[in-house]
């Protein structure tokens, strides 16, 4: 059986330069990498954390007023041991419009951010959050401060709250493909072919491709797209080799993975699908973190037995002695679902343990709120070291 996953231990290690935290949507990423972030600050690092947290809860709970593209200084943070920690949410149109602005022809920039087909793909398009999150990550650990030292030595990053988890793994490269694949150029065909002997070889074939794909786009949406296209010629091989670029970062040895999850089952069934798709690309993986466990504070009175004592005395009449024993057989079979809970949570941890005994695991007891401020992180990032 492996061993408790300790963050200090993860911490402690500088030459791991990034910190990526995974798992499916409302597992708990969020807190988990603020907490990480935190601890590591607090520890003597310089530490940056980006999210992708559409709920913005990640800036109040640490005290700025909202979050965006750019870092913030987070003032709340013991700084005792000189560490710093910054904040950022990503704008996921800003960092599209950054990658065009740097790698397209300055005559054509503005051409292609005011197009439609532009637009559409930057703002929703599927895998484009996955995909800006890894350009908006090589960009932060490029940084350098005024010595030409890296601005940052640990950047911590909360992936997008995907159905799936491998979606972080997954989309970038097939935006990639998608933007540099032969459908792409095939779209932009016409408007490349050069010569009437071309056009009279290739006039039968693009015409019904292009017909067909009319009808399934709009004649609008392709037309959007073929200008799209053709502006962004000089991009061409830019979305492949980043998508694997990032690929060679996240397989680097100063990466590692904290796949995040809850007790329940498809939480943990997505989080054993991520576990095998890191060991099957050889990514590193430091370990699993299982948030909202219902623990078992008194093991001694089992579901079974504080049931029966609900039942025993829930009966009884009250004797004016400040006992109540209606409210009492209330609490123990408060206590009784609470531990039945808590057996469950148990029982699909040792289970997820036996399949993949390699997985260090940390847990983090359920409380009855959401996280509202630093020291509830705090609290977390110690609960993260005790395996």
């Amino acid at each position: 059986m492996s061993d408790a996953l300790n963050i200090d231990t993860l911490l402690e290690d500088t030459s791991i330069r990034t910190i990526v935290c995974c798992g499916s949507g409302g597992v708990g990423k969020t807190t988990t990498s603020a907490s990480i972030a935190i601890r590591a600050a607090e520890q003597g690092r310089r530490v940056a954390v980006l999210t992708i947290d559409p709920a913005k809860r990640l800036a109040q709970a640490i005290g700025l007023e909202h979050l965006d593209n750019e870092p913030r200084a987070v003032e709340a943070i013991d700084a005792g041991q000189g560490g710093s920690l910054d904040a950022m949410m990503l704008d996921m149109k800003r960092t599209f419009d950054e990658v065009v602005m740097r790698h397209a022809a300055p005559e054509k920039v503005q051409q292609i951010l005011d197009n439609p087909f532009y637009q559409a793909v930057s703002s929703s398009f599927a895998g484009t959050q996955e995909y800006m999150a890894m350009e908006r990550l090589g960009q932060l650990l490029g940084e350098a401060d005024d010595e030409g030292k890296p601005r940052w030595d640990l950047v911590v990053v909360d992936t997008p709250p995907s159905r799936s988890a491998l979606d972080f793994l997954d989309a970038p490269q097939r935006l990639g493909t998608f933007l540099d694949g032969r459908f792409i150029r095939l779209m932009t065909a016409p408007a490349r072919a050069g010569g009437r002997a071309y056009l009279k070889l290739m006039s039968v074939g693009v015409s019904s491709v292009t017909t067909v794909m009319s009808k399934i786009l709009g004649a609008q949406l392709l037309s959007d797209a073929q200008t799209f296209i053709a502006a962004l010629e000089t991009m061409f091989g830019g979305f492949r080799e980043r998508a694997d670029e990032t690929y060679s970062l996240l397989k680097d040895a100063s990466t590692r993975f904290v796949v995040v999850a809850t007790p329940d089952r498809d939480a943990l069934r997505e989080a054993a699908y991520f576990v095998d798709r890191l060991e099957q690309d050889d990514m590193p993986l430091a370990g699993m973190v299982v948030n909202r466990v219902q623990m078992t504070y008194v093991p001694s009175v089992n579901a079974t037995r504080a049931v029966n004592a609900a039942e025993a005395v829930e009966d009884l009449a009250d004797r004016g002695s400040g006992w109540r024993p209606r409210d009492t057989a209330a609490l123990l079979r408060l206590h009784a679902e609470v531990t039945e809970l808590g057996s469950r949570h148990a029982e699909a941890i040792e289970r997820f343990r036996v399949l993949h005994p390699q997985v260090r695991i940390a847990q983090v007891a359920a409380a009855g709120h959401d996280v509202n401020d630093i020291i509830e992180l705090r609290e977390i990032g110690e609960e993260l070291t005790a395996g």
